[in-house]
């Protein structure tokens, strides 16, 4: 049962309360696939840009992580499944009201504070921390574009977690040129009727609305042929056609999706008719530090182990962190995360203070991100060595998981792409 953001108490507050948040927390470490207490790292010239509120709330996420979260994460992954105790988790504690208006029961988050608890997430699970980042991405177009009617009608249950809401943009012929989608949306009456399929579609499987970009507009220029629908994923015609068998992040479903003839009404319809590129740019614009954020967590979660691991383990009768090889993997880790971290909060600063180039500053932090969450799992995987290569130890899952990072909401080429163009275009 809802209650008034008024009376509720602070994600921060609720989180604190139920795992006993603290300061600071001694490193531990136990060859559990996952379950293990990561260290807090000293406070760094970041924690100066982010205010009280928003360091409790990191620090109070981060511990519920690492007490409700990080021993879940190895199963999670080996089953495969939808973790719906983490969703409740995540909902019962307001994390996914972060992102919406308090007058919908959220906490009217800026961007900087969501990318921090997914941070916190996804630094002992990187699927757990893909729950808050995705519904952050789908509901985006409804903050930017929806109307208060649109708002008031579904932003309640998907602040409490009731509901939970996905992306539908990319399909199989149009990943990378998102202009190139072929669903079809005609009007029909008083509502429109839906025809096409989706790829590639985060929690297509377990949401309960979709975010639905369209052809409505055939006859329009190529970047003003698309709308945006809500689709409520129990319309007759809708169907999910098959879950990948992923690499990683394995507990989050991805699903391919068919639209047959699935109609909404009229009011369904988010934003001006052909303005769905435009809109689906803008929140790609807001979502991808969302990525960015997650990489920097697992990156972070990687770092944290082998530390942990680099001071437990003995060879020639020395703790393997005295060696002078390892301590350089260990600094390069360190280095390559708080770069990333540091752009990422730069990045986040700049959008919300409405930066002309947003878009740069949204790509240049998943493009360094991405690419640190690779490096730093992979030297993590070589500090452990052998055992870093089997599912005793988590930074074999953190690896797999980091791939991702680079590839969904426009890959690093796309992301470079994107900042090119805007330096030549500023250069011009």
């Amino acid at each position: 049962m809802r209650r008034d953001a008024a009376a509720r108490p602070s994600a921060p507050g609720r989180a604190r309360d139920t795992c006993r948040a603290r300061q600071a927390e001694r490193a531990t470490f136990a060859p559990s696939g996952g379950c293990y207490a990561p260290s807090v790292s000293p406070a760094s010239p970041g924690d100066r840009r982010l205010t009280d509120a928003q360091r409790d709330l990191r620090d109070a996420i981060r511990t519920l992580a690492t007490e409700r979260v990080a021993p879940r994460a190895a199963e999670i992954d080996r089953a495969g499944e939808f973790p719906e105790d983490i969703r409740r988790l995540l909902a019962d504690q307001g994390i996914l009201s972060l992102p919406y208006p308090e007058r919908h029961g959220g906490l009217a988050a800026d961007l900087l504070t969501v990318c921090l608890a997914i941070e916190a997430l996804s630094r002992a699970c990187a699927t757990t921390g893909l729950i808050l980042a995705v519904q952050e991405l789908a509901s985006l177009p409804l903050l930017m574009a929806g109307s208060a009617e649109q708002q008031d009608r579904w932003f309640p249950d998907l602040a409490a977690g009731r509901t939970l809401i996905a992306f539908g943009l990319t399909e199989a012929e149009a990943g990378s040129d998102a202009a190139s989608i072929r669903t079809r949306a005609v009007r029909d009456g008083d509502g429109w009727v839906i025809d096409g399929g989706k790829r590639f579609i985060t929690h297509g499987s377990v949401a309960d609305l979709v975010t639905v970009f369209a052809v409505s507009e055939p006859d329009a220029e190529r970047h003003a042929r698309l709308s945006c629908f809500i689709v409520p994923t129990d319309s007759p015609g809708f169907r999910v056609v098959r879950l990948e068998h992923k690499m990683g992040i394995r507990g989050s479903p991805t699903a391919e999706l068919a639209f047959d003839g699935v109609r909404v009404p009229a009011d369904h319809l988010v934003g001006a008719r052909g303005e769905g590129f435009s809109l689906a740019m803008r929140t790609l614009d807001r979502s991808r530090p969302g990525i960015a954020a997650q990489a920097v967590g697992i990156a972070q979660g990687a770092l944290d182990v082998a530390v942990a691991y680099a001071g437990e383990r003995r060879q020639f009768g020395r703790p393997i962190g005295d060696f002078q090889l390892i301590q350089g993997l260990l600094a390069d880790m360190d280095a390559a995360t708080e770069s990333a971290r540091q752009l990422l909060y730069t990045a986040c600063d700049a959008i919300d203070a409405g930066a002309p180039d947003a878009s740069r500053w949204s790509a240049l932090a998943k493009l360094v991100a991405g690419d640190a969450a690779m490096r730093v799992t992979s030297d993590a995987v070589q500090v452990l060595g052998g055992y870093g290569y089997v599912d005793d130890y988590p930074v074999e899952r953190m690896m797999r998981d980091a791939k991702i990072t680079q590839l969904y909401e426009g890959t690093q080429q796309i992301q470079r792409l994107v900042v090119a163009r805007a330096l030549l275009g500023r250069a011009g």
